[in-house]
């Protein structure tokens, strides 16, 4: 029987003081915690399934009651969700969440957060990103970038950017969210990474690949949380590996 194989972990890093991520794995929510080791969740291909990861604004108030919100959405909207209109529909909805928490509560003025993640139906999956989270397919040819980053290219000499140019949630007025959604033909062997930036700033693409490219499921998760905490954790580090399993 075919299945999914969903293995996720959340760490505060070396940095921050606390966790700001949030994560999604079905019904399943973690967030602004961290895990003791990786942990493998196991569900029948066929049923729509979200796995995604929301990380909190830093500078800004409150990112972990953001993230937390999109996600505990997500959970909740998981099981109806059937398309790419209705994943737009689904973050607009969490857009409009985070905005509607922050009425009459100035010490959650233009709190946000990112997100990014997948939809697991029967024959396909959809890659969905607001925000500068990341959504990697790894196969056989190397390890390959499927959301789109909402952020300016880095300057001459740095590999990446702090700046992000759209959130959910993240500024005083509501605003009209322009989600990236891509398509993905779906089988056996198939295999995604789910992260916030806590992995992908220290970690470049190249290091994450390798890793996958030898581990698997748990050994692969705690191999690149060990990277980005060798290299230095400088953010809060939150990542789902989603594999397709005969």
């Amino acid at each position: 029987m075919a299945y999914i194989a969903v293995t996720a972990l959340s760490h505060v890093g070396l940095v921050r003081d606390h966790n700001e991520d949030s994560l999604v794995v079905g019904p399943w929510t973690l967030c602004g915690t961290t895990t003791r080791s990786p942990q493998t969740l196991l569900f029948p291909l066929g049923r729509p399934l979200v796995v995604a990861v929301a990380d909190g604004l830093g500078g800004q108030p409150a990112g972990e009651v953001a993230s937390e919100l999109v996600v505990r959405e997500l959970a909740l909207l998981g099981p109806s969700l059937d398309g790419a209109l209705a994943i737009e529909d689904a973050l607009d909805r969490c857009n409009r969440a985070v905005h509607s928490a922050t009425e009459g509560r100035p010490d959650l003025t233009s709190m946000g957060t990112t997100v990014a993640g997948t939809l697991v139906m029967a024959d396909s999956l959809l890659s969905f990103n607001v925000g500068d989270s990341k959504v990697y397919q790894a196969t056989a040819d190397g390890l390959h970038q499927v959301s789109v980053d909402d952020s300016p290219p880095p300057e001459p000499g740095h590999r990446t950017t702090s700046i992000v140019t759209q959130t959910l949630g993240g500024s005083r007025a509501q605003h009209v969210l322009t989600p990236h959604v891509r398509t993905l033909p779906l089988a056996p062997g198939d295999r995604y990474l789910v992260c916030s930036d806590g992995l992908t700033d220290p970690v470049p693409d190249e290091a994450i690949e390798n890793l996958l490219r030898v581990h698997d499921d748990g050994k692969a998760a705690f191999e690149l949380w060990k990277a980005a905490i060798e290299a230095g954790g400088p953010d809060n580090i939150t990542l789902a590996l989603i594999r397709i399993g005969a």
